[in-house]
């Protein structure tokens, strides 16, 4: 059986590779990723495009300020059906989908040796804490990925305009403002906590290694008796 302290610190490290897994499931669930605002004018009109969305959903709506035209009311639509045939904006969004779906099992197995090391004392090296480091190592790297290349998508790609059908003919772009909604940031968290569950762990080794290193020191002051000849 292992110690108490073991027990603790790996449930500890259980609870954050839960609440990773957690908020993976809402950030893929929720559409609040980005919300974006389009100025533009043409020869008849002159205006606002508002859209919000995430991996798999959004919302647009256009607003007429001046001139001819009609006012988009706001619409749900799907991003990859919107995103088909954009080549660079729909294959980086689809790899954002993958990334995070590959977040989802490195949270699942992180969850699932977190809780078998604090009921049992493994001895493989893929059961314990090295495998703990791995998986939610992994787990930051893909998430930070994913979070770089959706605003590489969002800013370098300009996927609100390519997201938005129904554009006026001759439309001339003034500005684009983007602004990250909570679905976005969330991703940090999960980052947050995947260190969070290697501090944890390391911790929990650290002490005990710092422990079994002083039980083999000898005792400095142990009485010594000396015989001379």
């Amino acid at each position: 059986m292992p110690s108490q302290q073991k027990i603790l610190m790996f449930l500890f490290a259980f609870f954050a590779s839960i609440g990773s897994f957690s908020i993976i499931c809402v950030v893929l669930g929720t559409q609040n990723w980005v919300y974006s605002e389009i100025f533009y004018n043409d020869t008849n009109s002159n205006g606002i495009i508002t859209i919000s969305y995430g991996l798999f959903e959004g919302v647009s709506e256009k607003i007429v300020l001046g001139g001819a035209g009609l006012d988009k009311p706001p619409e749900t639509f799907q991003v990859l059906q919107n995103l088909k045939g954009t080549g660079s904006p729909e294959v980086v969004n689809i790899f954002i989908i993958l990334l995070l779906v590959l977040c989802l099992l490195c949270s699942v197995m992180s969850l699932g040796i977190t809780c078998y090391n604090s009921v049992s004392n493994p001895y493989q090296d893929f059961f314990g804490p090295i495998a703990v480091y791995t998986w939610n190592a992994i787990n930051g790297i893909f998430t930070f990925l994913s979070m770089i290349l959706f605003v590489v998508n969002t800013e370098a790609n300009q996927q609100p305009t390519k997201l938005f059908k129904g554009i006026p003919s001759g439309l001339q772009q003034l500005a684009t403002y983007n602004s990250y909604g909570y679905s976005f940031w969330l991703l940090l968290l999960i980052i947050i906590l995947n260190a969070a569950t290697i501090m944890i762990v390391y911790f929990y080794q650290h002490a005990r290694y710092s422990k079994k290193k002083e039980q083999q020191r000898p005792m400095e002051t142990a009485p010594k008796d000396v015989i001379l000849f």
